[in-house]
């Protein structure tokens, strides 16, 4: 196989699809941008409207100690203890792989219980609602939207306004 040569006419078709718009297509640039803005609104308002709070127990404590009357009965310290070992084995010597193995799952373990102790919740009115999901649906079509190739679009218009 022989190697090519890149010609003047291979460079002027690369720079002319970098300057095509949205999807590498004629035209559409900016329908992709207000699409996105419109999409971007939506999802703010939507996260603006979720509430975050705590659970009195996750995962470990609930599985370790239970719940009583909805209280938990583990200590939370206890869940600090592997990470607490794991840190003490690795200053006294940090070639033991045990030491290393007991810090990184005392870290899991904590990661896990602070995130099976949240709780989210949404809190919005309905017309709010019908706003988000008609926003982010007109968003998303206009992105969508904007990929068509309105130079070929225009082409089949002509066409078949002339015939």
């Amino acid at each position: 196989m022989q190697p090519t040569k890149l010609g003047a006419k291979s460079f002027s078709l690369r720079v002319s699809n970098m300057s095509a718009g949205a999807g590498g297509t004629q035209g559409g640039i900016g329908l992709f941008f207000v699409g996105l803005g419109l999409s971007g609104i939506s999802a703010y308002l939507f996260f603006d409207s979720v509430h975050v709070s705590t659970a009195p127990s996750g995962w470990i404590s609930g599985l370790i100690g239970g719940n009583a009357g909805g209280l938990s009965t583990v200590s939370a310290g206890l869940l600090f203890l592997p990470f607490f070992l794991g840190v003490m084995a690795l200053f006294v010597n940090a070639k033991q792989t045990w030491a290393w193995v007991l810090t990184w799952a005392g870290l899991g373990i904590l990661a896990v219980e602070i995130l099976s102790r949240l709780r989210f919740f949404m809190e919005m009115k309905l017309t709010h609602l019908l706003i988000l999901i008609a926003l982010m649906a007109a968003g998303c079509g206009l992105i969508f939207r904007s990929f068509r190739d309105f130079a070929e679009m225009e082409q089949k218009e002509k066409k078949s306004g002339n015939t």
